[in-house]
């Protein structure tokens, strides 16, 4: 069985990535991207289905492990009875090939060592054809080739695996390099994994090093070790960001709510690009607003919620019956539905986006400024129609507060760039479809018995995204109902202290989102929480719940999607991007409490 969700380190070169167990196993890798069949895929199910697994003999999870410096370069150690020995894993940038390096070294004693690698195509499902060539083991099967050279020749067959099995006596270094390659084309040349991993560890220092983060803050290295991950989840050919590198790691263990992650998100525009900007990192925001104007080139009323690494349209849902899931968790999906679900507030989150590499200094042509004049004509034809909004309910459509107050987003900041940066449009017209969305929020959207915005005109319930409300400057913070609706998250939302995305089947209403069984707390919402906090002058209380939310992070400080605190555990796909992008966030907004507003609005 695959262990748990933060038993896992994430290793990677910025087009695909892996994630590695604290047992030494290599439970998941998509080659040659993040999007790509799985060739080791027991994070989904057994053994059978794909690892490579490099540890001492006796097993046993390691007692300790690390990344080096501010980089990608994990160390795991095993102290045993015959002695400690290190495993260094890295993926070094990408060359003519992706390739994985592993190398063991001996820091004591003499350690009997096995390598057991199992290569299964096709997210598990594939045996290859594994044979020996010049010294090396070739994997193949169909499109895909995999070799492994190392510095152990003794490799031997066992249950359709490649066995090596070796001791490391102090001072010893074992070096392992396992690289992909199209099948019907000549294996690449090989890397040196010495010179591979001196020049890991300068391309990631010379990153780490750009970072703007206060260096004073206690919370320097959470920051900078979120970035890293936020970094190694960018796909660097075209400059997006998936979401996560995983598929179908289920929000409840056991259950049905496990979906592929690996694409990029619209929704996630413009927390990523604030996050990469007042971090410093310049070229990153550039890379990806670059890509979100690629990605969204067309008509408006074709623009969708998410896209392929490089603005792919077509992600077909599909279902793996071959895989049994994490821990049981079924189905195991490839591709994501929701795909083609309308949701309003992704028009907003695209202009919010584009505004804030205006205030940045980013250049936009005169193209890139008629695009969004076609998508603010569109979104004043369908503002009032009802949509899946932004969780990607699978129920009925409704009109979802949130994502009118996303409307309304895209309405203002279109105002904006006519009056702070002087383009020319039809301003008259855009400021009478701002105040429009803004009366029809406050007058259907709001609950004054309860002092509450809801869910969706006519409901009850709540979601936690309306904690954005005052961040984007639909209301200012001190606002009775932003304070009251805060107030009403805090309660009817919290679990432990931490928040839901909404009440899910069992403590709601009216089960909104289609789907049987609940989901564990939404981590980058709890961070939304402490923002709003902030903003309202409780630094004290904002500050504890951050606190709180960075004890959650892994032993080398991952964080998945969401917490489950019944199990106390990370659930959810590993590692997100929107919990660390809500991470760095807060962190820059509880150094001052006007930042959060500022950041999305530019008005403090």
């Amino acid at each position: 069985m695959a262990g748990r969700i933060e038993d896992y380190a994430l290793i990677g070169d910025t087009q695909t990535a892996a994630l590695v167990c604290r047992d030494g196993s290599i439970d998941w890798l998509c080659f040659p991207r993040f999007d790509s069949p799985a060739c080791f895929a027991a994070l989904l199910g057994t053994e059978e289905n794909g690892r490579w697994r490099m540890a001492p003999a006796a097993g046993g999870m390691a007692n300790r492990r690390r990344y080096r410096g501010h980089s990608l370069i994990l160390e795991t150690e095993w102290e045993t009875t015959a002695g400690t020995v290190r495993v260094i894993d890295f993926m070094p940038p990408r060359g003519q090939a992706p390739d994985i390096v592993r190398v063991v070294e001996g820091l004591s004693g003499a350690v009997p060592m096995r390598s057991e690698l199992r290569p299964r195509f096709d997210y598990g499902r594939t045996i290859p054809w594994i044979r020996k060539v010049s010294g090396q083991v070739a994997a193949v099967a169909g499109p895909d080739a995999l070799y492994l050279r190392a510095d152990v020749r003794s490799y031997r067959g066992e249950n359709f695996s490649t066995v090596a099995e070796f001791t490391v006596r102090a001072g010893d270094r074992v070096r392992f390099v396992l690289t992909w390659h199209p099948s019907h084309q000549p294996a690449p040349r090989p890397v040196d994994p010495d010179l591979a991993l001196a020049e890991t560890e300068r391309y990631w220092g010379r990153w780490s090093a750009a970072c703007r983060y206060r260096v004073d803050s206690g919370w320097r290295e959470a920051v900078l070790r979120s970035l890293v991950t936020l970094k190694a989840l960018t796909y660097s050919p075209t400059g997006g960001i998936v979401a996560a590198p995983t598929t179908s790691l289920p929000e409840h263990i056991g259950g049905v709510r496990n979906w592929d992650y690996r694409y990029c998100w619209l929704r996630d525009a413009t927390l990523t690009l604030s996050a990469l900007l007042r971090s410093g990192y310049l070229e990153e925001a550039k890379a990806w607003r670059e890509w979100l104007l690629r990605a969204i080139a067309g008509k408006p009323e074709d623009l969708q919620i998410m896209y392929g690494l490089a603005g792919e349209r077509r992600l077909a849902e599909q279902e793996l019956d071959w895989l049994p899931g994490y821990e049981g968790s079924r189905p195991v999906r490839i591709g994501n539905a929701a795909v083609t679900q309308f949701q309003l507030d992704v028009y907003g989150e695209v202009l919010d986006a584009l505004h804030l590499g205006r205030r940045a200094g980013l250049h936009t042509s005169w193209e890139a400024w008629s695009l969004q004049q076609e998508l603010i004509e569109y979104l004043e034809s369908c503002w009032d129609r009802p949509d899946e909004g932004i969780w990607e309910v699978r129920g009925p459509r409704r009109h979802f507060v949130h994502s009118k107050v996303m409307a309304w987003v895209a309405a203002d900041r279109m105002v904006r760039a006519v009056e702070e940066f002087g383009r020319s449009g039809d301003v008259a017209r855009w400021r009478a479809l701002r105040e429009r969305i803004h009366r029809e929020v406050c007058e259907r959207g709001y609950d004054a018995e309860r002092n509450t915005f809801t869910q969706y005109y006519g409901s009850r319930d709540l979601d936690a995204a309306l904690l954005l409300i005052p961040q984007v400057g639909f209301l200012p913070p001190d606002d009775k109902r932003v304070i009251g609706t805060v107030e009403a998250i805090q309660r009817e939302l919290s679990h432990d202290g931490f928040i839901r995305r909404y009440a899910t089947p069992g403590s709601a209403r009216d089960n909104v989102d289609g789907l049987p069984g609940g989901e564990g707390a939404f981590l980058a919402c709890t961070f939304w929480l402490a923002d709003d906090l902030a903003l309202m002058g409780r630094l004290r209380e904002a500050r504890e719940l951050f606190e709180r939310l960075l004890d959650l992070r892994n032993d080398v400080g991952l964080l998945a999607e969401q917490w489950d605190p019944d199990l106390g555990r990370q659930v959810g796909n590993f590692p997100q991007a929107f919990s660390h992008v809500a991470l760095v966030n807060t962190a820059h907004n509880l150094s001052g409490p006007e930042n959060a507003r500022r950041a999305r609005t530019g008005r403090g």
